[in-house]
C-alpha cells in the first residue's frame, strides 16, 4: 500500500481555519484542543505592502516518527499506510510522545489525561473518503491528502500557473 500524506501549500493559505472547524466537527477533541492549528505571521510590511502569512501546524505522519519510539507502551503506531495514531485505549497520559514531536502536534487533554494528535481521520480514510479538513472545505484549495508524489506534481503546476498569470 503506498503511503498517504497530508500536504498543506501555505503560499495560498488565507488563515480562514475552515480546516479547524471541519476537524473539530469531525474528531470532537476537548475544548481548546486543536488537532490542526492556523497561526498567522503579521500584519508586516512587505515591498511597501500589508501581508500576512499563514502557517499551518498538524502531525506530518513522519516517515520515523519520534512519538512511535518514544512510547513506552506502544500507543502510538504507524500503520501500513503512513498514518500515525494514538490508540487511547493503550495512553497513559505520561507526555513523552509531547516532548518527542519535532511538529509540536500533539496536545494533552487534562480531562481525560491522554495525549491527542491528528490521525487523518483514519476512520474516514478506511472507508474511501479523504480527512475532513481536505474534504473540499478549504476556500484556497491549499489542503491535499493522498499519494505524496501526485501532490507534488499538482502542487508545482498550480505554482507555475499562478507565476505565468
Amino acid at each position: 500500500m503506498r503511503p498517504y500524506t497530508l500536504v498543506i501549500d501555505h503560499e495560498l493559505c488565507s488563515g480562514c481555519k475552515t480546516c479547524e472547524v471541519a476537524c473539530k466537527q469531525e474528531n470532537d477533541p476537548a475544548d481548546g484542543i486543536k488537532l490542526i492549528h492556523i497561526s498567522e505571521d503579521g500584519p508586516k510590511m512587505v515591498d511597501g505592502r500589508l501581508d500576512f502569512v499563514f502557517h499551518v501546524n498538524v502531525c506530518q505522519h513522519c516517515d520515523e516518527p519520534p512519538c512511535v519510539e518514544a512510547c513506552a507502551v506502544e500507543a502510538i503506531t504507524k500503520r501500513d499506510d503512513g498514518i500515525v495514531i494514538i490508540e487511547t485505549e493503550e495512553c497513559t497520559g505520561c507526555q513523552v510522545c509531547i516532548d518527542e514531536c519535532p511538529y509540536n502536534a500533539i496536545a494533552f487533554d487534562p480531562e481525560k489525561g491522554l495525549a491527542q494528535k491528528c490521525n487523518l481521520c483514519y476512520h474516514r480514510v478506511d472507508e474511501g473518503l479523504v480527512p475532513a479538513c481536505a474534504d473540499n472545505i478549504c476556500p484556497s484549495h491549499c489542503i491535499y491528502f493522498g499519494d505524496p508524489d501526485e501532490i507534488d506534481m499538482v502542487i508545482m503546476e498550480k505554482r507555475k500557473k499562478r507565476k505565468t498569470v
